[in-house]
């Protein structure tokens, strides 16, 4: 048995017993019921998660993944694939968007190369996973070998079982790749059925020339390879990258040892569709963050049936919608966790269900 086939047997359903104790604990703090709304909801899912009814965030991780795309040679980006080595080194000097929020919400940040055009010497904060020097472009063959998906997201669980073994109990999404809103978007359309034009953005500006040639990229790659939709191996090694097999892959890691996972944005989202069609059961661990500039995303949230916790205009990536969901969650936990009881408290109670004494 492989150690991919291995993990997707390991996640088990939520613990139904640690969310209805959680519950139960959220109906007797010191507040009228349902007053903190998803914070509340998302207290309890953390404790299904975590498989316990007061779920503790200590250590905070971001693993942002790493790849370049040979789809980059067609045109489809605005940006030299060089820019990603450019900004994994930044990254590693603490100077990126997800280093400053990482920072400012107490979360580690972890770069993992998984298919960077460059050979990294071994550094602190970096995992070196590297399936292949970039993929190959989509619009000429399949991004990858059915194998090489098969190692991205075996890198990927990997990356996640390192970090769960120095003590991480939440797991927050990034990427870093020029030029993968293209696979990303191949990968929507291709399992969500939505038409390309309606689900390709800009990516990091493209004009309108650019954002015509992505289109026609898309619908090329897509009519030469017929990805299977029900297949998750079968899209992420015709369209994908090694990143996005990278982060499904630490997604179906964290979820077979019961850490939650904050989903960052388009790309990572992506990720969480092949993780999805490997392990449909790994979608009760994801916790989305944000709803993205990038038109495709609202598809993506349909197909998966999911709400995001923000709305803010992101278009970055690199794990920085996670961050700051990971402050997020953590403050749900919190809330279970630290809140007095009416009856710790010394507070009164509903005089009957559904009405409170004094709201205060």
């Amino acid at each position: 048995m492989t150690s991919l086939q291995r993990t997707i047997d390991a996640v088990r359903p939520l613990c139904t017993k640690s969310m209805e104790e959680a519950r139960r604990r959220q109906d007797q703090l010191t507040k009228p019921l349902g007053s903190l709304g998803r914070l509340e909801e998302l207290s309890v899912r953390l404790a299904g998660i975590m498989r316990t009814a007061r779920p503790r965030i200590r250590d905070k991780v971001i693993l942002t993944m790493a790849g370049d795309h040979g789809v980059v040679d067609e045109g489809v980006a605005l940006y030299p694939r060089q820019v990603t080595v450019q900004q994994v080194m930044n990254f590693l000097r603490g100077g990126g968007g997800v280093n400053v929020l990482g920072r400012h919400v107490g979360a580690r940040v972890v770069l993992v190369d998984m298919g960077v055009d460059h050979d990294f010497e071994p550094v602190e904060g970096l995992q070196i996973r590297k399936v292949a020097r970039g993929t190959a472009s989509m619009l000429r063959r399949p991004a990858m070998t059915r194998e090489q998906a098969v190692h991205s997201l075996e890198n990927g669980i990997a990356a996640a079982l390192e970090e769960a073994r120095a003590g991480m109990d939440i797991l927050g999404t990034g990427e870093m790749g020029i030029g993968n809103t293209t696979p990303s978007t191949a990968i929507a359309c291709a399992v969500t059925g939505v038409a390309v034009p309606l689900a390709t953005g800009r990516g990091a500006g493209l004009t309108d020339e650019g954002l015509r040639r992505k289109i026609e990229v898309i619908e090329a790659s897509l009519a030469l390879h017929r990805p299977d939709p029900k297949d998750g191996l079968d899209v992420l090694s015709k369209v994908g990258g090694f990143e996005i097999g990278g982060i499904a892959g630490c997604i179906l890691g964290a979820a077979s040892l019961g850490i939650p996972v904050v989903v960052d944005g388009f790309i990572s989202t992506a990720g969480a569709i092949i993780a999805a069609l490997l392990c449909p059961l790994c979608k009760e661990y994801m916790i989305y963050s944000h709803k993205s500039v990038e038109i495709g995303h609202e598809h993506m949230f349909e197909y998966l049936g999911a709400r995001p916790l923000l709305d803010l205009g992101l278009r970055l990536g690199e794990g920085t919608g996670a961050a700051l969901a990971i402050s997020i969650a953590e403050a749900a936990a919190k809330v279970l966790d630290e809140m007095a009881t009416f009856e710790s408290a010394g507070v009164s109670g509903p005089v009957q269900p559904g009405g409170i004494v004094d709201e205060g």
